[in-house]
C-alpha cells in the first residue's frame, strides 16, 4: 500500500506550473490556478494581463495537468472555454501542439503561464509552487 501511495504522489508532482520571469507570484493555491486556467482570473496581483498556454485536449500531459493540478477533466475545461468564446464574454487559452512550443510561448510572453513535465529544461521561466 505504501508503494502505491508513493506512485500517486510522484505522478501529481510530474507536472510543473511555469510562468514568464516577470510574473511576481511564486506560489498559487489550487483554487487560484483553477481560476486562471478557467479564464476567470485574467490579471496577476500587479494588474498584469495573464496569457494562458495549454496543450491539446488529447495530449497526455494536458490530461495529467487537468486531473492532478486543476482537479478537473479536460472536457470540463473545453466546455468552459467554448462557453466563453461563443458567448463573446472571453477568450480561450492559446493552444500549442508541443511542450516545446508551450515552453517557448511562456518564455516569450510577459504575464504568461503554462505547464511542462518536471524533467523538461526550464531555462527562461520560473516554477510556481502549487499549494492546497
Amino acid at each position: 500500500m505504501l508503494i502505491f501511495l508513493g506512485c500517486i504522489s510522484s505522478t501529481a508532482s510530474a507536472v510543473e506550473v511555469i510562468a514568464h520571469p516577470n510574473v511576481s507570484e511564486t506560489t498559487l493555491t489550487t483554487s487560484q490556478l483553477r481560476r486562471i486556467f478557467t479564464m476567470r482570473q485574467i490579471q496577476w496581483a500587479d494588474a498584469q494581463r495573464i496569457t494562458v498556454f495549454v496543450l491539446p485536449r488529447q495530449h497526455a500531459l494536458h490530461l495529467t495537468f487537468s486531473k492532478e493540478r486543476l482537479q478537473m477533466f479536460p472536457y470540463q475545461l473545453d466546455r468552459i472555454w467554448n462557453k466563453l468564446t461563443y458567448s463573446g464574454l472571453g477568450v480561450a487559452p492559446i493552444t500549442v501542439n508541443t511542450t516545446e512550443e508551450l515552453l517557448e510561448g511562456v518564455r516569450m510572453t510577459p504575464g504568461a503561464i503554462g505547464y511542462v513535465e518536471k524533467t523538461q529544461g526550464m531555462e527562461g521561466v520560473h516554477v510556481i509552487k502549487i499549494t492546497n
